[in-house]
């Protein structure tokens, strides 16, 4: 299964690829347990600041899980326990970046919706169509949606099942970078190689404090914010960042 999904570090970037595309690079059990482990790995690997991932083909991201796949588990408690991908992805303290291309559907556009920056091509389409199919999706499209796209556009994504374009996904706020189809991935690893650049201390604290932002209420988001700020500081990257400034050069972080 290892071939299934791939991994490569360069310069402090993670890149992951779902390698399936005969099958849209839907999601097997075995690939959700290798994507599982890669991004425990990743999130304690001080070679990698920032991660990358995108799908094999331009035909598609992820069509989300392998259907046949979900039709083996031999019941609702097996399939409760069962490794969740989007979560595993969600979970990583590093900013993540998704190249989308194509078809983006179903745990696909949840694990999409569980990176921090989404980079879509102009020919890229995104769907939750698991209603259709009879369930609701388990890797967080009720939950992320609404505080990206707001109520009423969540419901008409969720119930419909019909997935939109990718100029329509920039302009509600779905994918945050629309670009020609040829662009995704240069576009992508440029941001990449940017972020990773920047202190990985700082960066960090960043996605954590607007993580805490979706669940906290003000008064504690601001305070734990101050802990992060403060967290930097000890960590001692403020003084290669003002020294920087000083000199009018780039920073260099390192750890």
């Amino acid at each position: 299964m290892t071939e299934e999904v791939l991994v490569s570090i360069d310069d402090f970037v993670a890149e992951i690829v779902l390698n399936r595309p005969r099958k849209l690079n839907a999601v097997t059990p075995g690939m959700a347990a290798r994507i599982e482990t890669l991004c425990a790995e990743l999130d304690r690997n001080e070679e990698v600041r920032v991660v990358l991932l995108r799908g094999a083909s331009e035909r598609a991201f992820c069509a989300g899980s392998d259907l046949s796949s979900l039709a083996e588990y031999p019941s609702a408690w097996k399939f409760r326990n069962r490794v969740e991908y989007a979560t595993a992805v969600r979970n990583l303290r590093k900013p993540v970046i998704a190249a989308l291309h194509g078809w983006v559907l179903g745990g696909g556009a949840e694990m999409a919706l569980a990176a921090d920056i989404r980079i879509a091509g102009r020919g890229a389409r995104i769907g939750f169509p698991e209603v259709t199919r009879g369930w609701v999706g388990g890797g967080g499209a009720s939950q992320m949606l609404p505080r990206l796209v707001g109520y009423g556009q969540a419901m008409r994504l969720l119930l419909t099942g019909e997935p939109i374009a990718a100029e329509e996904a920039f302009r509600l706020g779905l994918v945050e970078l629309l670009v020609e189809d040829a662009e995704v991935e240069a576009q992508a690893r440029a941001l990449c190689r940017k972020l990773a650049s920047f202190s990985p201390v700082a960066v960090e604290a960043v996605k954590a404090s607007v993580r805490a932002a979706l669940s906290a209420p003000l008064a504690t988001g601001l305070a734990y914010e101050n802990e992060m700020n403060t967290l930097c500081f000890a960590a001692g990257d403020h003084r290669e960042g003002i020294k920087a400034f000083e000199e009018k050069r780039p920073a260099s972080f390192s750890r």
